[in-house]
């Protein structure tokens, strides 16, 4: 085994390891913790995240996202200023480093780690192998140290990406906003649909492909952003209502779901242009009315317990423009 390798980088690091999907509290608790390591002893600030999801490469079902790798990149800097981000293809290869190879190879050589900061049930390695006292065995022998986090809890348990998606997925979206500290949000480009809404005299903007973990199907009321498309960067661009689901109101409905979004007081052309649609309360559920005069009149009610929701609704300061 090598003894303790010098790293030829600008500045040894500070390195945080995960997949960080969400980028819930407690992830940002975590990213505060090394950002306090790295002012005191004068370290590059650095997360470790990986893309696609292990599971893609071993073969596995993944667990549906919950942001984006933009997004996860954007709450990281905002989270912890000056962040060094390293996204690692996660290839067959990687997947079968043992554990020592991944101190050596990946933490010590490539990242001239110091200090490593992982969560206490951390694993890595080929088959997961490794585990938090191998981390701190290997950091002696190659010239970093190893710290274990705990996990942020509360009375229901610890924050998790899975415990969001678990509340994403059963509605509860104001249990999932306490735990990713803002709303969740989907996201997609504005596609061209069948005008209904504008026949309605409630125009929408649809997205028909997002990404991200669909809440069950139902109406929401939404902040939303304009993604630029030079920059990436989230600007808000108004309040509204959205229909998550299946139209069943319309002929024979959806073939997959759709997100359709009915921004309040504004109406501009916006096919093409990426939205982030944050889900801040959900108003009822989807269902299916005897006629589009039915629908209209349900539309207007959903509008205007939308409105009352969000009227003191303001931008994130921390969010550059955006409103979370």
């Amino acid at each position: 085994m090598d003894r303790a390798v010098e790293h030829t980088g600008e500045s040894r690091a500070v390195v945080v390891i995960g997949n960080f999907d969400g980028l819930h509290l407690g992830h940002q608790a975590v990213l505060a913790a090394m950002s306090r390591v790295a002012r005191a002893r004068g370290l590059r600030p650095t997360m470790l995240t990986f893309e696609p999801h292990p599971a893609v490469t071993l073969g596995r079902t993944p667990p549906t996202l919950l942001t984006t790798l933009p997004r996860k990149l954007e709450l990281a800097q905002r989270s912890c200023p000056g962040i060094h981000v390293v996204v690692r293809q996660f290839t067959l290869d990687f997947a079968r480093l043992s554990p020592e190879a991944f101190a050596r190879d990946v933490l010590a050589r490539e990242l001239g780690a110091a200090v490593v900061m992982v969560g206490i049930n951390f694993r890595f390695g080929r088959d997961r192998s490794g585990g938090f006292g191998d981390l701190e065995r290997w950091g002696a022998e190659l010239g970093f140290e190893a710290f274990a986090e705990p996990l942020v809890c509360d009375t229901q348990g610890a924050w998790s990406s899975t415990r969001v998606r678990e509340l994403v997925s059963s509605g509860n979206i104001d249990a999932a906003q306490q735990i990713l500290g803002r709303p969740h949000a989907l996201s997609g480009v504005v596609a061209h649909g069948d005008a209904r809404g504008r026949t309605l005299g409630f125009p929408t903007c649809n997205l028909p492909v997002v990404p991200e973990l669909l809440p069950p199907f139902g109406v929401y009321a939404v902040l939303v952003d304009l993604l630029e498309p030079e920059t990436g960067q989230a600007l808000a661009l108004g309040r509204g209502v959205a229909n998550v689901g299946l139209r069943p109101t319309v002929k024979a409905g959806a073939a997959r779901p759709l997100v359709e979004v009915h921004l309040f007081d504004l109406d501009r052309d916006l096919y093409g242009r990426g939205l982030r649609v944050h889900l801040v309360a959900r108003l009822r559920s989807e269902q299916r009315f005897a006629d589009l005069a039915s629908l209209k009149a349900q539309i207007a009610q959903d509008s205007d317990a939308a409105r009352r929701r969000l009227e003191n609704e303001e931008p994130d300061p921390l969010a550059m423009g955006a409103w979370a």
